[in-house]
This record gives C-alpha cells, structure tokens and sequence, in this order.
C-alpha cells in the first residue's frame, strides 16, 4: 500500500496552528470546482485558524482567510 496514502486525514480533523497541504478533494464535480474557485486545489498549503468541533471551521490560504462548513472540510484530503 502507497504510504503517503496512509497519512491521508480530512481537513477537518487538522488542529489549530497546524499547515497542511491538500492532497485531494473528495467530492463532485460542483463542490470541487466551487473549492477550486476559492483557491483549495490539491498543492495548496493552508493553515488551520479555527477547529473547534462544531461551528465555524476557518483556513488561511495565501493571503486570505475561508470559512468552511464541517461537510466541506470533511471532504479535503490533506498530507
């Protein structure tokens, strides 16, 4: 088995202060290209500002800052 596929987790379980690099996105066509209109493409390195659980789920990606909802981190494979 590929081990870089073993370190796979979704963004959502990424903690606050940490940076992680989207490997892949699974979801359909619409979501992933919805992401990708705001810059989370496999490559892209972003840092987790907020995780708490529940409620907002907030990422930096270059110079900016998203709000995410759970589902949609969820679905964000990072390395």
């Amino acid at each position: 088995m590929n081990r870089a596929a073993n370190n796979l987790q979704p963004l959502s379980m990424i903690a606050p202060g940490r940076r992680a690099r989207i490997v892949t996105v699974n979801a359909g066509r619409g979501l992933q290209a919805r992401l990708a209109e705001m810059g989370l493409v496999p490559g892209t390195v972003i840092d987790v500002i907020q995780n708490s659980g529940s409620g907002a789920f907030v990422v930096a990606v270059k110079q900016g800052r998203l709000m995410l909802g759970r589902g949609m981190a969820h679905k964000i494979m990072v390395g």
